[in-house]
Order: structure tokens, then C-alpha cells, then sequence
């Protein structure tokens, strides 16, 4: 999910062949939503609505299971850690 526009997205997915959805967050409301809003940025700033970056793992009936999101855009949460999340399911 990113804050970029429908448009913007539109052309990365078509240029990069991809084989899963994008999701548009213009505005931040998911990111806010969510509680993994970036608070560097203020609204009306050009980057409003960026969510620090991270992994949301949501179940098929919308149960939020996991959510690992890390400050900063250099790191990412290790996989290990993503893919215990994920085996834990929502309880864990």
C-alpha cells in the first residue's frame, strides 16, 4: 500500500508486469487506520500519508493478524519473523 495515486500505480504495475495488486492510500486513512502512519510528515506535506514500511497480514474474513511495521524506510522486518506471524495466525 502506498500513498501514491491510482494513476501512479497504475503505470509501475503495467511497466513492471506484476501479478498482484497494488493498493492506493491517497491521504493517509488506511496508514492512520492502521496506526502505522509515518509522523515525519505533516498534512498537506508532500509525502503526507506514508506508512512507516512494514508487513500487514489480514486475514480472508478481515482479521488483522500481524502487523510489523518498523520506523524508517532502510530496514524491513526480518522474514523469520514475518513468516512466524503469519503460522501464529490472529491469536498469536
Amino acid at each position: 500500500m502506498t500513498y501514491d495515486g491510482l494513476d501512479v500505480l497504475a503505470d509501475f504495475h503495467a511497466e513492471q508486469e506484476l501479478g498482484y495488486p497494488l493498493l492506493s492510500d491517497k491521504g493517509g486513512k488506511h496508514a492512520v487506520a492502521f496506526d502505522v502512519l509515518n509522523e515525519n510528515y505533516e498534512p498537506g506535506d508532500f509525502a503526507y500519508g506514508v506508512a512507516h514500511p512494514g508487513v500487514l497480514h489480514i486475514t480472508p474474513d478481515g482479521i488483522i493478524a500481524a502487523k510489523l511495521a518498523v520506523p524508517g524506510y532502510r530496514r524491513r522486518p526480518p522474514m523469520e519473523t514475518v513468516l512466524e506471524a503469519v503460522s501464529a495466525g490472529p491469536e498469536g
